[in-house]
């Protein structure tokens, strides 16, 4: 029998049990920490898989049921989740893909039979390409053959999206709106060929692009290619974006990043953009003369 959080029996057997049973597969960062946390206000009993190498050990004590797991074990991950009657799932977090492409990565991280068998076409034939969307599609529609339905994490933060809106004291200057304007265009098409969803800019000039490295160190390649400093950050969700896996998040980690590399100015898409701790990521920005601004789609909402 399987003991909950607080060490007490928990089957899982009744049908109100297993409707209120969320799964969650958890990466790195505060993201998941979250997650699990709103989750567990609100009633639900949630079984976690963390991803070795990059989920937080503290969600044990979050989640009713914790384990690690390989980052290639997805037939462990459904046996698991279906042995506990889990029929909603989600993912948050990040994980670093470009692990993957180290020598011998996916031998240091054992993939079992069923992710071989479901990742032969990716990295073997070569018939998929890899691209994120690609990959995690691959994962949620294997999960889906078994029941095990994947959806949005937001729709249980909702709060978490940011709104549109001058989220910091100060504003962008007509030049740095310019950057901002230019930066999402080249943004926008980055995530429509699903290479990345930051850009940093500075006179209408691309300093850098994300790429499988990530954001941080897209903002860190800049610094040390713009050493005067005072670039902008933009970061869009892809134009078809979907919302179970990959939303752009931002949290006081980007910021000190950006501090760190000389950034100034830090446009996201509002309504589509994760952020973390909100109040005091703002109250950081301000104290150290960071602009943040969140617009809509069609890059507007500049004004406060």
């Amino acid at each position: 029998m399987e003991e909950t959080r607080d060490g007490t029996p928990h089957t899982g057997d009744t049908p109100a049990d297993r409707a209120r049973c969320i799964g969650l597969i958890a990466g790195w960062g505060a993201y998941p920490l979250v997650v699990a946390d709103a989750l567990r206000k609100q009633g639900y009993h949630t079984c976690c898989l963390g991803v070795i190498g990059h989920a937080d050990p503290r969600l044990a004590e979050l989640c009713d049921d914790f384990r690690f797991r390989g980052l290639a074990k997805f037939g462990s991950a459904i046996r698991y989740f279906k042995r506990h009657g889990v029929t909603e799932a989600m993912m948050a977090g990040k994980i670093f893909k470009v692990r993957l492409f180290h020598r011998g990565g996916w031998l240091r991280h054992l993939p079992d039979l069923r992710t071989i068998r479901m990742f032969i076409p990716h990295f073997w034939t070569r018939r998929k390409d890899c691209n994120d969307d690609t990959l995690l599609r691959a994962v949620v529609d294997e999960f889906a053959r078994e029941g095990i339905r994947f959806g949005p994490a937001t729709d249980y933060l909702p709060e978490l999206l940011v709104k549109p809106g001058q989220l910091t004291r100060g504003g962008p200057s007509e030049s740095q709106r310019k950057d901002i304007e230019f930066g999402w265009r080249i943004a926008k098409e980055l995530g429509r060929l699903d290479i990345g969803q930051s850009v940093a800019v500075k006179n209408q000039a691309v300093l850098a692009l994300e790429a499988i490295e990530g954001t941080d160190a897209c903002i860190r390649r800049a610094g040390s290619l713009c050493r005067a400093g005072g670039f902008t950050v933009v970061k869009t969700a892809k134009p078809r974006q979907d919302m179970r896996f990959d939303v752009p998040t931002i949290g006081l980690r980007t910021l000190k990043t950006m501090i760190e590399a000389g950034g100034k100015v830090l446009a996201v898409e509002a309504d589509r953009t994760i952020i973390l701790d909100q109040p005091e990521l703002i109250d950081f920005a301000n104290r150290n003369r960071l602009i943040v601004v969140a617009l809509d789609g069609q890059c507007r909402s500049l004004a406060a």
